[in-house]
């Protein structure tokens, strides 16, 4: 009776939902103040500069409060526009912020007291097209607070400044944060910054990184994301990276802090790029498996899979040693450093990887005596049998056009 119960009261309540539109930040306010579960605030499209919006007000899990564009795509957000979100359960829809120049475009929180819960963040855009001006302005196009939110059809692509284009926070201590679901978008082309924090997304820190974010990033596409060796950070545990493609990215995806990790069915086209990378490991229990990397001629900790050499005692940003990785199934084709096995990227590091076992992998340009054995890599099926390209795209679970 519940589920019937439940899907009466939903209808219920979008027979009387209500939509609000609204054209400037007041007009916004007031919306936001008296919306109920099933209405849209809706925005005229035009220019919205310097918009500061703020939504305090819950849907339900089976009726959202909607936050959409007029039209889709035009309803441009530009200057120090920002959508800052308090509650629950609430839809954002085909917003465009445009060239932003604040600290945040888009925040899951309005302060550590109000954060949001099961939003979803569908059909949206931040872009920037503006020369960088200030590469020592952090900013961020997109963060995410709290629990179990959505993103999806989105496109992210432009930043100059540092700081990630997209970035989970997990509060000290929680163990409900996460759960997020980041899908089917397109991260663009994201110039060289010169240093860290130039990530194109990162789940975490170091000071949370050993709690479950249990985040599962899916189906996106990353092109020429090349902010600095990290396209992707990952800084927590349980989190799981399928089915996304990445094209002459100069990075790599790092799993830089946490453990328990699996990196499945993604596919690296490097297109012989100098600085293209693939994989790197740190930490504990992380699978890596059916993976397709493809002319990337990135080297050291730019290698196709790189496992990192762990410092004794790490501090929390440093490098904790490689152990108990799973690498099975994977294809490496033509890379220039298929596989480098205790990289030392830090002086202090002296620990090599530990029970790492690797079983079915095929790499293109590498006879099996050029892996050197090591007691940490145990070798299993070293290399399965060629296989051909239409075995290697099903292998990979990526399609291409």
């Amino acid at each position: 009776m519940r589920p019937i119960i439940a899907l009466c009261l939903a209808l219920s309540i979008s027979c009387h939902a209500a939509e609000f539109l609204v054209t400037d930040v007041a007009t916004f306010d007031a919306a936001a103040a008296k919306a109920q579960p099933g209405d849209e605030i809706v925005l005229q499209d035009g220019e919205w500069k310097d918009a500061r919006l703020k939504l305090r007000t819950n849907g339900t899990v089976d009726v959202p409060i909607t936050v959409r564009a007029q039209t889709p795509g035009k309803v441009l957000l530009t200057g120090d526009s920002r959508l800052s979100i308090g509650a629950r359960y609430v839809l954002v829809k085909g917003l465009h912020f445009q060239n932003p120049t604040g600290e945040e475009s888009i925040e899951l929180r309005i302060d550590s007291d109000e954060v949001a819960t099961g939003c979803r963040i569908t059909e949206c855009a931040v872009s920037n097209a503006l020369p960088a001006t200030d590469k020592k302005k952090t900013t961020r196009f997109l963060s995410l607070y709290g629990s179990e939110h959505r993103v999806d059809h989105c496109r992210f692509e432009g930043k100059t400044t540092a700081g990630p284009t997209l970035v989970l926070w997990l509060a000290l201590g929680s163990k409900e944060d996460g759960q997020h679901r980041i899908d089917h978008n397109y991260f663009g082309p994201r110039e060289e910054l010169g240093k860290n924090g130039g990530e194109t997304i990162r789940l975490g820190d170091s000071d949370t990184s050993m709690q479950n974010a249990r985040c599962v990033v899916e189906h996106n596409v990353f092109e020429k994301c090349n902010g600095e060796a990290e396209c992707i950070s990952n800084k927590s545990c349980g989190n799981i990276y399928r089915r996304n493609t990445f094209l002459e990215v100069e990075g790599t995806l790092t799993l830089r802090h946490g453990n328990g990790c699996r990196v499945e069915q993604n596919a690296f086209l490097g297109k012989k790029g100098l600085e293209c990378g693939g994989i790197r490991l740190i930490g504990e229990d992380h699978v890596i498996i059916g993976n397709y990397l493809e002319a990337l001629d990135g080297k050291e900790e730019r290698s196709a899979i790189c496992l990192m050499a762990g410092i004794p005692d790490s501090p929390p940003n440093g490098y904790f040693q490689v152990k108990n990785a799973r690498l099975e199934k994977n294809i490496v084709m033509d890379c220039k450093e298929p596989l480098l096995f205790g990289f030392v990227g830090s002086k202090a590091a002296t620990l090599a990887p530990l029970d790492t076992i690797a079983i079915g992998n095929y790499f293109s340009n590498v006879k099996p005596k050029a892996f050197p054995d090591h007691p940490g890599l145990i070798w299993e099926k070293k290399f399965i049998q060629k296989p051909t390209w239409v075995d290697a795209r099903e292998l990979a679970g990526t399609t291409w056009k």
